[in-house]
């Protein structure tokens, strides 16, 4: 089997010439051509819970592909391809249409029809070639899966096909049934069938998991309407409950609608708890939990949905570390950074294998959990929680500060964990400015970021508590950490913070992105703030499309590396957010225009990441060419820039909401109507110098002045204490 946890190597090719459209149902994906062809020997497949359950799934019309025209999705887990069957010879164009609708959820559905144009009648040979493997995701990713680790069988029954496997203790299997009269030999399922002139002939193909010699009941079966398949209802209700935007500005519409499409796609339910839902990491290849990515995304996501934050803290409070276990790097009160189930036993959460290894993600929960409270979370949630944050606090002090500098670091505990575990966390992601890769132990600014604003967060809580002894004490620790932080991580010569503190406690001097995330949570001194805006907006960080992950005039730089100068959405989304906080609106706006202009272009979905190719250079972004999509961060990066462009920011405990727009000239009227806050829904409107908002829950009063970032430190003792980040 693969390490999951330390992947590196090349990516296999998931489409042909023709592209790939992938299918997303919470943990089933699938990725096939436009023809809706699954090709071997390649990434793609139809996926569940880390598994490919098929890795082939070929249709030929007498004997020949069809020939493609269009594959239509309204939804992220159906499309329709349209093909036409060649013609025959002396024909100068067929007769002849192919339509097949493809259904994804805890298996597939394939609706195949073929239509005849013709007056006469035709007879066609339709022939569906089928495999499964049952090779693991990473396998895939890195094109390992021609030898799979069991034994793979497959047997032929009354109208099914049926693919067995075993290793070891773990056995799965996938049935495919047909539901017409077939003759199946080997891989090969066969119709001899003759449509009738100016009709129709038509077939469903069911495809079902199975697990531990369970069938698993798929989301759509044949003979069913589609319209009642819970998929279908969930995202019903998804679309009636989000925000709707409502804008002259066509291309953040367009966006903002895909990115809220994608959220959607991309939610979790775990059978355990249905009432939770958590978010996968992104499609094809993290259809799983993540603790920083789910997290962050959370956050992100609060104008559109806070039950989501809620359903990600309960779940990775229900898996935070209990004890020492290197193997994993599980540590008490840590959070977790992965979940995977290759071999989990059901589709529960809690069948999945959990890796730890990440600095951030245990103070990002507090963070959240604090963000969340400002939102108006009822406090017998958060008494539910707090206890777990405590926890990650204490891992903060106990087993992230390795050394006892005041620091959290990272090392991980064997050769098989992540070597970087920041969110840059590729082997080469963090170097110093002449291109030399920096080893652990690593202390990241941005992780020292995240601390200061789970101590006040902590701070917070206690002051509604009344328990000004820990209030004090956090208070403290936030002020004394923001002081060493702006002393030791400072370059004076270079105007930047170092990315990170190396093992002799000697700065890591290359300039990144990650500055930008120190302004996101306010740990920056306000004098330096504008020096740091200059360098984010220098030609070397900004590429015209967003903020590139490592400046131009670094050693290392590469525009279509992971971390070393590509662009990533959420990342641009964070430091525009930073910016606006310390009130640098010009620099802000001109990130979140690049960032929805590259969007736009893109169809309107953001990508995982792009390449740090300037706009000067070419007129469109560049995409990497093994990036996720849809992504659940970058998705929820555009609800991020909406909410940095309204300068929106409740605090609902104070009894304080502020709203300081700040539009740039692209954009001449904004609405964002149904914003969830409280229990209750505002709306915003802005056009020009007019601003309003409707619904604001009774007591709560409206700031129309900016924000001061230094003031998160007055906890309880300012009328106007300020937002935490």
């Amino acid at each position: 089997m693969s390490d999951p946890w330390a992947r590196s190597g090349p990516v296999a090719v998931i489409g042909s010439s023709t592209g790939a459209v992938t299918l997303v149902d919470e943990a089933t994906f699938c990725i096939s051509d436009r023809s809706g062809d699954i090709v071997p020997g390649g990434a793609q497949g139809l996926f569940l819970q880390d598994m490919r359950i098929i890795s082939r799934w070929e249709l030929r019309v007498n004997g020949a592909p069809a020939e493609v025209l269009a594959a239509v999705g309204d939804d992220p887990f159906s499309t329709s391809f349209v093909s036409r069957a060649r013609p025959h010879a002396g024909q100068a164009d067929s007769t002849l249409m192919v339509f097949r609708s493809r259904f994804i959820g805890r298996g597939l559905r394939e609706d195949i029809r073929l239509r005849n144009y013709s007056n006469e009648a035709s007879y066609c040979s339709v022939e569906l070639f089928v495999g499964a493997d049952f090779a693991d995701v990473f396998a895939v990713k890195e094109g390992r899966a021609t030898d799979p680790d069991g034994e793979v069988r497959t047997e032929g029954g009354d109208c099914c096909l049926c693919f067995s496997y075993k290793r070891g203790g773990v056995s799965r299997g996938v049935e495919v049934a047909f539901g017409e009269r077939v003759s199946l030999a080997g891989d090969l399922a066969s119709f001899e069938v003759v449509v009738p002139a100016g009709g129709e002939w038509s077939t469903c193909i069911q495809v079902t998991p199975i697990v531990e010699g369970q069938k698993i009941t798929p989301r759509y079966l044949c003979g069913q309407p589609v319209a009642r398949a819970a998929p279908v209802e969930r995202l019903a209700r998804w679309r009636r409950q989000v925000p709707v935007v409502d804008t002259d500005h066509e291309g953040l519409k367009a966006v903002i609608q895909r990115s809220s499409e994608d959220l959607g796609a991309l939610r979790l339910f775990d059978p355990d708890y249905p009432d939770r839902v958590v978010l996968a990491a992104g499609a094809p290849w993290f259809m799983t939990v993540f603790g920083r990515d789910s997290l962050i995304t959370a956050w992100m996501a609060l104008m559109v949905d806070p039950d989501i934050a809620l359903g990600v803290l309960q779940t990775l409070a229900r898996f935070q570390g209990t004890k020492v276990d290197p193997l994993n790097e599980e540590q008490p009160g840590r959070i977790l950074h992965e979940m995977r189930f290759g071999e989990a036993a059901s589709l529960s959460l809690g069948g999945g294998s959990i890796y730890y290894g990440t600095a951030d993600a245990t103070p990002l929960f507090v963070m959240l959990l604090g963000e969340l409270r400002r939102w108006g979370l009822a406090r017998e949630a958060v008494e539910e929680l707090l206890p777990h944050a405590d926890r990650a606090l204490d891992w903060v002090e106990h087993y992230g500060d390795l050394d006892g500098d005041g620091y959290v670091e990272y090392r991980r505990a064997t050769d098989r964990g992540l070597a970087n575990q920041g969110w840059k966390d590729s082997w080469d992601g963090i170097r110093y400015a002449d291109g030399r890769v920096a080893h652990a132990p690593i202390a990241l600014a941005e992780v020292q970021a995240y601390v200061y604003g789970a101590f006040l967060a902590r701070a917070h809580f206690a002051h509604e508590h009344g328990d000004e002894a820990t209030r004090d004490r956090y208070a403290r620790r936030a002020a004394d950490l923001k002081a060493a932080f702006n002393r030791d991580f400072w370059l004076e010569d270079h105007g930047w913070y170092a990315v990170g503190l190396d093992p002799d406690k000697k700065p890591i001097d290359s300039l990144t992105s990650n500055i930008g995330h120190c302004l996101w949570t306010g740990i920056v001194d306000d004098d330096r703030a504008g020096i740091l805006a200059e360098k984010l907006m220098s030609a070397e960080m900004f590429s015209g499309w967003g903020t590139r992950t490592l400046a131009t005039s670094m050693g290392g730089y590469n525009p279509i590396s992971y971390h070393c100068g590509s662009v990533w959405p959420h990342d641009t989304a964070i430091v525009a957010s930073g910016l606006a906080r310390y009130n640098f609106v010009e620099e802000a706006q001109r990130l979140v225009m690049a960032l929805i202009d590259a969007g736009a272009i893109m169809g309107g979905r953001l990508p995982e990441l792009f390449s740090g190719l300037g706009r000067d250079e070419l007129r469109v972004p560049v995409d990497y060419p093994t990036s996720c999509s849809p992504q659940a961060w970058s998705a929820a990066s555009s609800l991020l820039a909406l909410r940095t462009l309204l300068r929106f920011d409740p605090w609902v405990p104070y009894g304080k909401t502020w709203l300081v727009p700040m539009l740039p000239e692209q954009i001449g009227r904004l609405r964002v109507e149904g914003i969830p806050l409280a229990g209750t829904r505002v709306s915003i409107e802005v056009e020009g110098d007019s601003v309003s908002i409707d619904g604001l829950p009774e007591g709560i009063q409206l700031m129309r002045e900016p924000r001061n970032p230094a003031s998160a430190l007055q906890v309880g003792k300012s009328a106007d204490p300020g937002p935490l980040g």
